[in-house]
């Protein structure tokens, strides 16, 4: 009988440690995650045109876009690639399209996927200049 019981408790022990060992790494890379979408590298203001704006990927859709910052007249443009998560941002710089526009960025470094945007920027904020 105490053979049994002492089967028992090793069989609950072993199931805790495979418990630990799977969830430990899942809720570190959660906690990971969430640290690098959560706080910001840097953050700034970029101007410029809009190029292209899409909706995109497989599984978790982000919206991509493309800026063209000119410096002066006749100067080629600096493109300036940038993620969105949120769609009310988006909406926003779609009806501003084909106008001068500010936009309000975040530098996330380490975010470990490109499945919450394909850029290290996301815009965070648009203004209208002209």
């Amino acid at each position: 009988m105490a053979d049994e019981s002492g089967k028992h408790i090793n069989k609950a022990r072993v199931k805790l440690w495979i418990a630990v060992i799977l969830l430990v790494p899942i809720a570190g890379f959660i906690l990971y995650t969430w640290i690098t979408l959560t706080w910001n590298f840097s953050k700034g203001e970029r101007t410029g045109y809009v190029q292209k704006l899409s909706k995109s990927g497989w599984i978790c859709k982000t919206w991509e876009g493309e800026m063209a910052m000119v410096t002066m007249p006749g100067a080629i443009p600096e493109k300036f690639f940038f993620s969105i998560r949120d769609d009310n941002v988006a909406a926003r710089i779609n009806k501003l399209a084909g106008k001068r526009i500010s936009v309000v960025y975040e530098q996330h470094k380490g975010v470990p996927t490109t499945c919450f945007g394909d850029t290290l920027y996301y815009v965070i904020d648009v203004k209208a200049i002209d």
